[in-house]
């Protein structure tokens, strides 16, 4: 079940982000300008340009900076956590172990601290304010003059933040109460299903997250 349900999600989290680069790709000439020659080479250009996102621009402040490595740094966790947890059940049938766990559980304990330190840093910039409620404050009467446009993808981006934030809880209390002589076997079973399931979760809302971050420029100031 798991397995299945696995595969049907990153194959949907994977086609939506194709048919969305499709439909509503963000124009070339907004990255690359219009008079730019030799178009056929614009997906070199769009990666090179994925490349340097992970580059710390000068302009950032140091809070900036910390900000951006500590979100590459999760980025780089999450990566391994998505490998060494999925690859070994989705393709080799098998459960977590040797190498394949000793990664997972590495990596764990790093990501669990970059979230923590992300929800902080970034509480403030990912809050849901006014601006995007415009009908709400039509229907409630109230003055919408100083209600700004947000920014593309910044809505989606926020609430997928908001989202892995929820989901973490979950995921990292499931697999800490485990490592803990306080649950029969079949509480410990149940506990790790009540894991899988939300790292499932977790993962496909942070792919979604990660893409709009790089069709947003990865804007981390």
């Amino acid at each position: 079940m798991f397995r299945t349900l696995s595969i049907a999600g990153f194959v949907i989290v994977f086609v939506g982000i194709f048919i969305h680069l499709i439909i509503f790709r963000p124009k070339a000439d907004q990255l690359f300008g219009a008079d730019r020659r030799l178009r056929i080479f614009d997906p070199l250009r769009v990666l090179v340009f994925l490349l340097t996102l992970l580059f710390v621009p000068q302009k950032f402040t140091l809070v900036g900076v910390l900000r951006k490595l500590v979100y590459l740094l999760a980025l780089l966790c999450f990566l391994v956590l998505l490998v060494t947890g999925f690859v070994p059940r989705l393709f080799l049938g098998k459960q977590i172990y040797g190498y394949w766990l000793m990664l997972h559980a590495t990596a764990a304990p790093v990501f669990a601290a970059c979230l923590a330190v992300l929800a902080v840093m970034w509480a403030d910039n990912c809050r849901l304010n006014k601006n995007y409620w415009p009908w709400l404050q039509r229907i409630l009467q109230r003055r919408t003059d100083d209600i700004g446009i947000p920014e593309k993808y910044e809505l989606p981006r926020k609430l997928a933040f908001w989202i892995i934030m929820f989901l973490a809880l979950p995921v990292i209390l499931s697999i800490v109460l485990s490592m803990f002589p306080l649950f029969g076997t079949y509480w410990q079973e149940l506990l790790a299903q009540f894991h899988r399931y939300c790292a499932l979760a977790l993962a496909l809302v942070a792919i979604v997250h990660t893409y709009l971050m790089v069709l947003s420029g990865a804007n981390l100031r």
